[in-house]
């Protein structure tokens, strides 16, 4: 169903934050939550993506705003999440998109390449939550949505970096859904097989150009859409899933069945 025809407005009234807002799974959240009502901050590095993004939320008659964050930054994160919060509102759905990766011998992968998948994809999931938590714990009202991956349920070659990353999404997901519990705030995550974005460009070909590498994210159903993705965020994020908190929803075409 196109997003313009959705019936549903299970988020009028809400304040989103979306990061890794500028294409792929980000974009498609930031416009499913505002199809449903919600106001959408949507935050990345790409300055251009991000803003087409907003100007996409714009044409849909939507509450947005834009914020340069790279949410590995901690002064960066804690700005953006103020400006939110003076812009639009109490932010109380938060969706941790942002993410990087790439194909590399584990023997030949530099701490520099590391430092950066583990400090956007867990880190930066991180920085984000810590500082979107207090606007939700003392209303007692919040859901956050990470966006792992099946490579954080399962190993694969070649990306030692990015399953760590995402095994560690995982955990601290259900680390917090237990923490908060008691505190209004569900926390929960998708975690996608292959998606047709650019992140999926981004890690190129496996060493050796071997193509057997994406058989583990390839299901027989074919590739995920971005916006199934998102789908799958906006009934965690809603309140049609309000007893459900720790949960890991694989979005994969039944790669981990």
């Amino acid at each position: 169903m196109p997003p313009e025809a959705h019936p549903a407005r299970r988020f009028e009234g809400h304040v989103a934050i979306v990061t890794g807002a500028a294409s792929g799974i980000g974009r498609a959240t930031a416009i499913r939550l505002a199809v449903e009502g919600a106001a959408v901050a949507c935050l990345d590095v790409a300055a251009e993506g991000v803003a087409e993004t907003a100007g996409a939320l714009g044409i849909l008659g939507a509450k947005t705003m834009v914020a340069r964050c790279d949410v590995t930054k901690e002064i960066e994160v804690k700005r953006a999440v103020a400006r939110v919060a003076n812009s639009l509102g109490r932010p109380d759905v938060l969706c941790n998109v942002a993410g990087v990766g790439t194909f590399v011998h584990t023997t030949d992968m530099t701490l520099e390449q590391w430092d950066r998948i583990i400090g956007v994809n867990l880190t930066g999931t991180f920085l984000m939550t810590r500082e979107v938590l207090p606007h939700m714990i003392e209303p007692n009202q919040g859901n956050i949505v990470n966006v792992a991956s099946t490579a954080g349920l399962v190993g694969s070659a070649y990306s030692a970096a990015y399953c760590a990353s995402k095994g560690g999404v995982v955990m601290m997901t259900k680390a917090l859904a237990i923490e908060y519990a008691g505190r209004g705030v569900r926390v929960n995550a998708v975690a996608p097989g292959g998606v047709e974005t650019p992140l999926i460009a981004d890690f190129g070909l496996p060493p050796g150009g071997d193509p057997k590498q994406f058989e583990r994210i390839m299901s027989a159903m074919g590739m995920c859409k971005p916006e199934q993705v998102a789908s799958a965020i906006a009934f965690l994020a809603s309140e049609e899933s309000t007893y459900t908190t720790g949960a890991v929803l694989a979005v994969d075409g039944g790669v981990t069945a």
